[in-house]
């Protein structure tokens, strides 16, 4: 969930008729790159996991990532689908610093904020079965619940949650050393959550600028469960997860710290140098509709390409998931990028946009993006280090993959 970011008044535009690229934010739970139109991938033929030549872009990417130095990790993974639907998975350093264990080929991690695609997708499907309007006021759906110092929730409409244009206060802006550290064990209802936002004033009036806030999502996530009666957790799994078979990608359970399959630990740095700490086991409850998810990069790459190549929305919906506003540069946020309906764009070096969306939460950090004709890449790293200004990124090298 990235930092705050100044305000700025959001410029909208339609939806592009090539993918767009979106470098991505850092914090606890950071939004990234997202989905655009892609073909869906799940049926496509995988590689086998090998040693991949010394001369390979991503592999060598990789090695930059994990090398001696500041900003790097421990580990770091990626998934990258041709324009032949062909996928490789690359690897590179340690799995654990204390045992020296091998990195496991497309290994379970923290998805962080790509898990506000999944519910932004789920929104946008109800939306598609005529069960909630996009610029209805949240009030609507969840009366007498959104109020505050310059908060109303007869002026935030459905749209301004998901597109980060509502001007609420960002809650893991007030909870962020917490969860990160002693009291990452520590399990938080969604309501606790929106009330830890709704203490403080707004960021500016609704649909005046763009601020990314992961409350927007802890109420996208009790819309849903408002509107369909049924639990988030199981609505993400049925009509996404279940739905295009991502086999390694689950809503952990209540105080299910734990990662279930293969895996590299995730990584801190308390204090700018010092030494890492295994923040593997966490209790997540404090991303819930915000960062709760945990997947591979394969399955990260199968689910916004099947996104783009509408497998999941009506083209109605996800044109406007793809109408997309200005974000403000600054911030280590690059210029170029712009916020969707749950996902982003960014231009890739080579021409083009990738969409996607991108994650970070204590020990991990994730970027990925897809294009229209196929491409696909996802790059995990197992630290939530900063990365120095000119030094090598996981977003650097999504475009790398995408573009070599």
């Amino acid at each position: 969930m990235p930092d705050r970011t100044q305000q700025q008044r959001a410029r909208v535009t339609s939806p592009p008729t090539r993918p767009s690229r979106t470098p991505l934010r850092r914090a606890a739970v950071a939004a990234g790159v997202t989905a655009a139109a892609l073909t869906l991938i799940a049926s496509l033929p995988a590689a086998a996991a090998g040693p991949q030549g010394s001369g390979d872009p991503v592999r060598q990417g990789l090695q930059r990532l994990v090398g001696d130095g500041e900003g790097k990790s421990p580990a770091a993974l990626a998934a990258v689908t041709g324009r032949d639907g062909r996928i490789r998975h690359h690897t590179a350093g340690v799995a654990d610093l204390r045992t020296g264990k091998k990195v496991p080929v497309d290994g379970q991690v923290r998805a962080g904020s790509n898990t506000k695609t999944f519910v932004a997708t789920v929104v946008l499907q109800l939306v598609g079965e005529g069960k909630v309007e996009l610029d209805a006021p949240i009030e609507r759906y969840l009366p007498g619940l959104v109020r505050g110092e310059g908060i109303d929730g007869n002026a935030i409409r459905v749209r301004h949650l998901l597109q980060h244009t509502s001007g609420l206060p960002n809650y893991t802006d007030h909870i962020i050393e917490a969860v990160s550290g002693e009291g990452r064990h520590t399990y938080y209802q969604p309501r606790t959550l929106l009330d830890l936002a709704l203490a403080h004033k707004a960021e500016f009036a609704p649909g005046a600028g763009w601020a990314y806030s992961n409350t927007n999502y802890v109420l996208a996530g009790l819309l849903i469960e408002k509107v369909t009666g049924r639990p988030l957790a199981e609505q993400i799994t049925e009509r996404v997860i279940d739905r295009i078979g991502l086999r390694h990608t689950y809503w952990p359970g209540v105080g299910d710290e734990r990662i279930r399959e293969a895996h590299p630990e995730g990584y801190r740095e308390p204090k700018p140098g010092g030494p890492l700490e295994n923040v593997t086991e966490i209790d997540m409850s404090w991303g819930w509709a915000a960062g709760q998810l945990i997947s591979t990069p394969s399955d990260l790459n199968r689910f916004f390409s099947a996104l783009v190549a509408g497998k999941l929305l009506g083209k109605a919906e996800l044109d406007q998931m793809r109408t997309t506003v200005e974000v403000p540069a600054g911030g280590g946020t690059p210029p170029g990028i712009r916020f969707g309906l749950g996902v982003t764009s960014v231009p890739l070096s080579c021409g083009g946009l990738g969409w996607g969306h991108g994650g970070d939460t204590p020990g991990y950090h994730t970027r990925g993006a897809v294009t229209d004709d196929g491409r696909a890449a996802t790059v995990a790293v197992t630290s939530d280090r900063l990365f120095a200004p000119g030094a090598a990124s996981p977003q650097d090298l999504v475009d790398t993959a995408l573009c070599s």
